[in-house]
Parts: structure tokens; sequence; C-alpha cells
């Protein structure tokens, strides 16, 4: 038997025991889990160095370097996410549902643990945190693979979360790590079917793409986030300049952050060439349409590929429109339904904006940025769902359960 599969049969096991635990122990545990990981910041920033000084020597780029990198504050950041998922209501049991029927049976329908979660995700060791805390606290045994560019960052981390786990009710076996960073340990978990309830992809389009297309498990995908900006004619020109730069550059390395600048053709006439001033003095390297390298001289021409990539970098796609229908068609055809943002005074055109844009999370007047489960008062989030089924968007703790029907009768019979 793979030591794969041996991981996710033990995390099978332990839901058991864990899908029984009240609140008040789910709760008690992810409290030690924060506390642990203060405590022992400095050995998991030491073995985060590892894992930067590797990715350095193998030219990996610095925005995505960033999305590496631990220090006290994001490891703050990581405990307070567990605390925030303290502070939320405990979704397992909630009645969603109930009604009685003529033939006296009362039907109701409540929240349950999905199972076993396996999370495949990449080079942000962040996740290791928010995705144990809230399987946890939804009663889910979880098996993680992170990626091979956090490999010493997620075996120390899931090793302090552990030594909490230890002194809680919640069985050490419910949290898995798989540390071999092969191919092969992803195509295992593919065909885990029986054993792990569901996979959730999070990375770029590639990963997710191989997971959506390979498993034999159920997935819920997350999106890669090819995300845009339009700044309309009518948009205040402070606002759109601080959504644009914001939704740039505050963290180019995720998967909220802009891509693609929309700009009405009557607002980059006067407008557009102070806010690429701004870009280019934050280091941003400009990809314009041609009327975009005719207002912006430094801009190199944009290809067709670039309208559909999803940077993670110091990168921007720029292109003119003539009105808001060409903004739309524009993002149908290259957006990845995750965030979509427009600019404008008019309330006409904000409106049609958001309705007729098919996305996840759809802005008037702010950065793409928001789209996170921390910023809408989910505390940490498991993944963005640009999917349609189950769930959709920054997914919290409500997204992490399944439903089921209890009957009650008095001898009634079919």
């Amino acid at each position: 038997m793979s030591t794969v599969r041996e991981l996710a049969l033990s995390a099978k096991q332990a839901s058991v025991t864990l899908s029984q635990l009240t609140t008040e122990q789910k709760n008690e545990a992810l409290l030690q889990m924060a506390d642990a990981l203060i405590k022992e910041q400095d050995s998991i920033i030491a073995a985060n160095q590892l894992d930067l000084e590797a990715g350095r020597n193998n030219g990996t780029t610095e925005s995505l370097l960033d999305r590496l990198a631990l220090n006290p504050a994001r490891i703050e950041a990581m405990a307070e996410g567990l605390r925030q998922i303290v502070n939320l209501p405990d979704p397992v049991g909630d009645t969603l549902e109930e009604t009685t029927r003529p033939n006296g049976l009362f039907i109701r329908k409540i929240r349950v643990p999905i199972g076993v979660i396996g999370i495949i995700y990449e080079a942000r060791p962040n996740v290791t945190v928010d995705a144990a805390g809230l399987c946890l606290k939804t009663g889910n045994a979880v098996v993680l693979r992170g990626g091979s560019a956090a490999l010493h960052s997620n075996d120390q981390i899931i090793k302090v979360l552990k030594g909490a786990l230890s002194k809680s009710h919640i069985p050490l076996d419910a949290l898995q790590l798989i540390n071999d960073p092969s191919r092969a340990s992803v195509e295992e978990m593919f065909i885990l079917n029986g054993v792990l309830d569901v996979i959730i992809p999070r990375g770029g389009h590639s990963l997710i793409q191989n997971v959506v297309m390979n498993s034999k498990v159920p997935v819920i995908e997350t999106g890669a986030g090819v995300c845009h900006t339009f700044i309309d004619a009518s948009a205040q020109v402070t606002m759109a300049e601080a959504i644009a730069v914001n939704a740039k550059v505050q963290r180019p390395s995720v998967c909220n952050a802009m891509e693609t600048l929309l700009v009405h053709e009557d607002y980059a006439k006067n407008n557009l060439l102070s806010l690429a001033e701004q870009l280019k003095n934050l280091n941003v390297e400009i990809r314009g349409c041609s009327e975009t390298i005719k207002l912006i001289q430094w801009a190199t021409a944009a290809t067709e590929e670039d309208w559909s990539t999803e940077y993670n970098d110091y990168i921007l796609s720029i292109k003119l429109v003539t009105g808001i229908d060409e903004a739309i068609a524009h993002i149908q055809r290259y957006g990845t339904q995750h965030s979509e943002c427009i600019v404008t005074e008019n309330d006409d055109h904000a409106t049609q904006f958001l309705n007729e844009i098919d996305a996840a999370a759809v802005y008037h007047n702010a950065s793409t940025r928001f789209t996170d489960g921390f910023e809408f008062g989910f505390g940490a989030e498991i993944g963005i769902s640009t999917q349609k089924l189950h769930a959709r968007g920054p997914m919290g703790l409500p997204a992490l359960t399944s439903t089921k029907y209890i009957i009650y009768g008095n001898g009634q019979i079919k």
C-alpha cells in the first residue's frame, strides 16, 4: 500500500471521531494551534529560509518568492486567521430546512462535515494553516499536498500544529501532510475515490486543470485569476488611479490581483498617461494595444496571449475600449470568472456591468483585491471557487459542509 493511501486511510478513520466533536472541543484545538504558531515561529522561519534559498538558487521570481516568504507578521496573520475561525459560527449541525409531510413525517435538512478533504496547492505555506483550521473546524479530516517549493516550511508547520493537536480532542491523524514532492503523489490522490471525498486544488492554471481533468475524486475548482478593472469614461480620476494601482501592485502574486486594465478611450485621452507613470514608478511593465502604445511610449505591444495570461508579477496588459459593451465582451472572452471591477459614476453602466459579468465576484468602485475570505468576514478561506456547483467565490466554513436529511416518524410505511 502506498504512503499516500495510508495517510488518506488514517485520515478517514480519524474523521469519524472528529465529526462527533463539539464546537468547543474544536475551537480549543484551533486556539492551541494559533498559540503554537507564535511560540514556534523561529523554527518555522528557519525552515522557510531553506525554501527561499532553494527558490533563489532555482531562479524563482521575486513575486513568487514573496508568496513563499514567512516572517513574524505573516505568522501572526496565520495565527489570527485561526482565531477568526474560532470566533465564527460552527455550521455543522445547522438546520437549513424543516417540514412536516401530510403523512406525519418530520424532515429536517442539516449541515454535516464532508468527511476527508484533499488539498493540492503550490508555494504558499499560509494555505497549510488556513486549510487545517477551516477543515478541522467543520469536522473534516484533511490531507495536504503542498508544492516542492515550500517543502521545509510545510513540514515544520505541520509538526507545530500536530504538537498542538496532541493536547486536544482532535485525533492527530485528522491532519496529514504528503511530503513527497513527486508528481506520482498527486496522481495517487486522483484515484483515492472512496477514501478522499473531495479534492480542492489551489494554484496556477496548469495545476488546477491537471486536477480537474485527471482526478477520479470529485473536485471543487478554484480558478486562476485573469482579473480585469474597467475604467469607464465617467470614472473619478483619483478613485480610478487608486483602485487600479492597488489591484495591480498591492500583492501582484495572488489570484485576485488585476492582470488586464480596460480603459474607456475618452478617459484615456487625458488621464491614462498619469496612471501609467504611477505604475512605471512602481516597477510595473506595461503591455498594451496599439492605441495604448500611442499614449504610453514605453509600453510594449501586447500579444493575443497576454490577454489571457495570469502574470502573478509586475506586468499589466492595457486595452482601450470604445465603451462598456466592448469592455464586457473582452472580459467574457478572456476572463476566468474570478473577480472583475468597473470604476464608474454612471449608475446604469454599473448596473449593466454587475448584471452581465459572469464571475464569482463583481465590483463597482472597489479593488478586486478584496476577493478574500478574511475580507468577506469568513476568517481564513480554503480557496476561491470559480465553478457554479456546490460553492462559488471565497470558500469559508459553510462551503466545507455537505447536507443530511434527518427524518422522524411514528411508524409510517409506504
